[in-house]
């Protein structure tokens, strides 16, 4: 057993690769910058992690580490959510705050991978910061991934979803080394929130992630892979821009700088709203051997799986690979201002008002029934506000709904949240990301203010980080868990009241989607395969099950009129 020493300048812990040097703050021991793999650059870049050079001596750990290549928000945006760059190599790294570093501890572990569309964040934005929990018991684990074309684009010549291997990577050395952080192995929680959460539903999916984590809490994101061609359309068009052959060997050869000025310029013209090229993780036959929703919905009730499971592993009771893994999943409950306020677009979709909406149908893929279905459920809502429903709960509610859904009896408890507390910088309102800082309890940050505004609720970030922290402990947030009466834990303004539970907050807006599920599958042929299951994969319809539908691209000229007045574009976060 390796001693934790401590001597003038901080607590020193063995790693799988060498001592760490960390320091204490405010009674919580901290560790920043510490590899897990090795640089993925020179030969290795755009290949999969492999091991650090082991260190002699003692390596500080005092400051963050290199942060990966990234393009910077838009101006806009750079407002709002704060981006730190830490120039260098070693950008495979993490940060560790314990309580109490040693072998004897055994605390409970938290393992964070953060947000941002998958091209941009890092573990040093300043609302990440792992103080309180430790504080309240827990190690925190934050670790950086490689992110856009160096993390998840698609070449003839490398392995996909390098970032996703990253992850893996990193709970591979919590597995091996969080305890002498003073953390349990076998108590290690994964959140994620927005692409984080999307990489979790991932590792939840993911047969080389099994044993790594025992529960999993997803924030405004659901489990999804991404359309093969829809990424390789972002990197042929990078490759345009850059004049080079669109594979990994010739975009190695282009410096990073240029590398993310031009995925900048080719990712201007897709949102979330809109959609478009993007980079995502993508079906690959190995660490994403199928779309991972599919996967975790394996063996439910009305779906195809539930037919036959006698050769599905984990099947016989339902809840796919991950049935043994407590969940915890939620989202904002206007997501959609933060793609829609910052840039104008309210104004905008309100003026286009049908031309708006004939748009939205187009992108999500559904009927005039959904739509009318919407109007009915939200009379008052104008047309920005039912364009940015439809697109929220296609793209996020609908597929967390159906997993929470699926695991019901047949895996592991799985509870639900919705934080509905509205920010004080106009026109956000209970916006995506705007819970992170009351997650963190890091509310009286710059970061946080930036979003949140000054003066947001100290109790309220009291309550939510306490049930985070006690996820992780128990498995149970402190709300009933998931079954036939829906409920939803609402975090809310707490001048109000304490937080309270609401049943079947959104029950009518998935009937409108499984209504039109089962239109679609009525309308194929006998035998004829859909066209865009989970993955893009075919597969043969069936009227039970909510499908993901497509109904063609949006008009052009409604998509064009929805363009960014003045610019032709979208600006996406």
């Amino acid at each position: 057993m390796t001693e934790t020493r401590a001597d003038r300048t901080g607590p020193v812990v063995r790693t799988p690769y060498g001592d760490v040097r960390g320091r204490y703050e405010d009674g919580v021991a901290v560790f920043r910058g510490v590899p897990y793999a090795a640089p993925p650059f020179g030969p290795r870049r755009f290949r999969p992690p492999v091991p650090p050079e082991p260190w002699q001596g003692v390596r500080d750990a005092g400051a963050f580490g290199p942060t990966p290549p990234k393009p910077p928000y838009s101006e806009v945006y750079a407002r709002l959510l704060y981006d730190p760059v830490v120039p260098g190599d070693d950008c495979l790294n993490l940060n560790v705050w314990t309580p109490e570093p040693g072998r004897g501890a055994r605390l409970p572990v938290m393992v964070w991978i953060h947000g941002g569309a998958l091209t941009r964040g890092s573990s040093a934005v300043p609302v990440y910061d792992g103080r309180a929990f430790a504080r309240d018991g827990i190690v925190l684990v934050s670790v950086n991934y490689r992110l856009g074309v160096e993390g998840f684009g698609l070449f003839p010549d490398a392995p996909p979803n390098a970032g996703l291997r990253d992850q893996l990577a990193a709970l591979a050395w919590v597995r091996e080394a969080v305890a002498e952080f003073g953390g349990d192995p076998d108590r290690v929680t994964v959140f994620g929130q927005s692409a984080g959460a999307m990489s979790v539903g991932a590792l939840l999916a993911a047969p080389q992630a099994r044993g790594l984590f025992r529960r999993a809490v997803l924030q405004s994101g659901p489990p999804q892979a991404t359309d093969r061609d829809k990424v390789r359309r972002m990197v042929r068009r990078m490759a345009a821009r850059l004049r080079v052959p669109a594979t990994a060997a010739a975009f190695a050869d282009v410096g990073r700088d240029a590398l993310a000025a031009a995925q900048a310029e080719v990712g201007r013209r897709s949102s979330p709203v809109l959609g478009g090229p993007a980079f995502g993780i993508v079906v690959d036959g190995d660490v994403v051997p199928r779309d991972p929703l599919e996967a975790l919905l394996e063996g439910a009730p009305n779906t195809p799986d539930a037919q036959d499971t006698q050769d599905v592993p984990n099947a016989a009771n339902g809840g796919g690979p991950a049935r043994d893994v407590d969940l915890l999943l939620g989202w904002t409950s206007e997501e959609h201002r933060l793609w829609l306020a910052p840039s104008g677009l309210v104004d905008h979709l309100d003026r286009l008002g049908a031309v708006a909406l004939a748009a939205a149908r187009a992108r999500c893929r559904c009927g005039h029934e959904v739509l009318r279905g919407y109007r009915e459920l939200h009379p008052d809502a104008s047309p920005a506000e039912l364009v940015g429903r439809l697109v929220t709960d296609h793209l996020l509610r609908v597929p967390l709904l159906r997993l929470a859904d699926a695991r019901v009896g047949r895996a592991a408890p799985t509870y639900v949240y919705e934080f509905a507390w509205p920010s004080r910088v106009p026109g956000l309102g209970a916006c995506h990301a705007l819970e992170l800082g009351f997650v963190f309890d890091t509310g009286d940050t710059p970061a946080s203010v930036s979003l949140a505004g000054e003066g947001a609720p100290h109790e309220l970030a009291k309550v939510m980080h306490a049930a985070w922290v006690r996820f992780a402990e128990t498995g149970d947030p402190g709300w009933p868990a998931w079954d036939a009466t829906h409920p939803v834990r609402i975090f809310d303004d707490p001048a109000a009241g304490p937080p309270g539970n609401v049943h079947g907050p959104y029950d009518r807006e998935l009937a409108l989607w499984e209504a039109e599920a089962r239109r679609a599958a009525r309308s194929v042929p006998a035998g004829a395969l859909v066209p865009d299951g989970p993955g893009g994969a075919p597969r043969s319809p069936d009227p039970r099950t909510p499908v993901r539908l497509r109904r063609g691209p949006a008009p052009l000229s409604a998509v064009r009129r929805l363009r960014r007045p003045g610019t032709g574009d979208v600006r996406r976060p």
